[in-house]
């Protein structure tokens, strides 16, 4: 009984506040995933050649896109320790200097997406694929500079633990998406077929609303932030501040993403119909990874906040409990992927397309290796989002720069191209150097925890 009542008393409290910050948070990141699975969805009923264009094309921004993103979440730890010490006018610094960071760095992502044909074939891929994917780059390069500063008012919003209006703005942003797809991808209504140039289309102008509505939402909320005082006036301190935890975090990001659009890679290499089945099979492990990143960043703000009141014990919570939660979400996703995957695949194909049948079976044996990282991948983000909490971010960049790139994309290589494994060697040896990751960064943490933050 008294164990129950301790839990109660200690871990119950921080379980309700981390799920108070992460499912909101967890939601919004499937609805955004869930933009680019309708895109996906709706493009693999157009064309498979196009759908595979559209996957190579997307993991390419996505790339860029994450890059520039990490140091919005950079952000994150600083507005959640400030915020602990009430200090407005330091949320307000650290915020304004994110967005300036950010939109630095989204401009120069402009010229490698204008001009992506050359580095699309460079990679491997087939001339009419590279050619649609720079179509698709040319239009969505210009919604990186919403999409960014989106991510700075999110880090702002959730250090702040106001999450909930994070997840309906990007719900809301779903139905215009499809519409817009529906009209522009097939040429619906009059308008003029598309195809993944009306979905690049779709993707800047959800952007731009779901910018415009959380933005008001985070002025009308926080007046005592005063966000736009003083917007254009440089603040080279903090800039410098949100610029050095930042990179660290970019530069990981990078990693991962990269690792991701690697493969999409040599999946292209492999060929046509195993680039379109890693396509629908990355969508939908995108879904169930985005579950366990809302916890990681709900853990971040929660280390933040633990840091900002000098508790220990707090710090401690917040690891095991977010950690807890990665693996059972991890545990219900492995039964969904391995129970369901044919129905699965099923959602993102068109019957009548000729590459139906050979689509639909290896995107089943795909999403069986999906079942098998969900527990390393959880994991290993979790560990990322606690060692922000406590502004640790520059070793973390290369322990999983190691992971990603020294152990995960040769093993991937190896099974995948030169054993001649095919689409599952190169999905089991992500699997292998997501798998690294989580033990290297998990060590971190807990090192970090125990041996230099004796006392906060």
């Amino acid at each position: 009984m008294a164990t129950i009542q301790q839990y109660r008393q200690t871990y119950a409290p921080e379980v309700r506040a981390t799920l108070w910050l992460g499912l909101p948070l967890a939601g919004s990141l499937v609805a955004q995933v869930a933009l680019g699975a309708t895109d996906t969805l709706m493009m693999g009923w157009y064309g498979i050649e196009e759908l595979a264009a559209l996957t190579v094309a997307s993991s390419f921004f996505f790339v860029l896109f994450l890059m520039v993103s990490g140091f919005a979440w950079a952000a994150m730890p600083l507005i959640a320790h400030a915020a602990e010490r009430r200090d407005d006018r330091e949320v307000r610094r650290v915020t304004r200097m994110a967005m300036w960071v950010v939109t630095v760095f989204a401009a120069f992502c402009i010229v490698p997406l204008w001009y992506s044909e050359p580095i699309l074939l460079d990679a491997g891929q087939k001339p009419e694929v590279a050619r649609l994917g720079q179509d698709y780059l040319r239009i969505a390069c210009w919604g990186i500079f919403p999409q960014v500063w989106i991510m700075v008012i999110k880090s702002y919003l959730s250090a702040l633990e106001r999450t909930g209006i994070v997840l309906w703005a990007q719900v809301a942003a779903l139905l215009p998406n499809v519409a817009i797809n529906y009209v522009l991808i097939f040429g619906h209504f009059g308008a003029p077929e598309m195809g993944v140039q009306g979905a690049a289309i779709a993707t800047v102008f959800v952007g731009l609303l779901a910018l415009v509505v959380l933005f008001i939402y985070a002025l009308r909320a926080f007046p005592e932030h005063t966000l736009l005082r003083n917007i254009w006036r440089s603040d080279w301190e903090k800039f410098a501040t949100v610029f050095r935890l930042g990179w660290p975090v970019a530069i990981t990001a990078v990693s991962e993403a990269g690792l991701f659009g690697a493969s999409a890679l040599l999946m292209g290499v492999v060929g046509t119909v195993e680039l379109a089945a890693h396509g629908i099979a990355l969508q939908l492990a995108s879904l169930t990874f985005v579950l366990h990143l809302g916890v990681s960043q709900a853990a971040t703000v929660r280390a933040g906040r633990a840091v900002g009141r000098g508790s220990i014990e707090d710090l401690h919570r917040a690891g095991r409990v977010s950690v807890v939660l990665s693996i059972c979400m991890a545990f219900c996703t492995i039964i969904l992927f391995l129970g369901l995957p044919e129905p699965l695949m099923r959602l993102f194909l068109n019957p009548s397309e000729p590459q139906f049948d050979a689509v639909l079976a290896m995107g089943i044996f795909l999403l069986a290796m999906a079942a098998l990282f969900q527990l390393v991948d959880g994991a290993q983000v979790i560990a990322l989002g606690l060692l922000r909490g406590v502004q640790d971010t520059a070793v973390p960049m290369y322990l999983a720069a190691f992971s990603y790139w020294v152990v995960g994309l040769p093993t991937a290589w190896l099974l995948g191209i030169t054993l001649e494994f095919g689409a599952v060697g190169v999905w089991l040896g992500l699997t292998v150097g997501l798998g690294c990751a989580a033990a290297l960064l998990m060590w971190r943490f807990w090192w970090r925890v125990g041996v230099t933050l004796p006392e906060l």
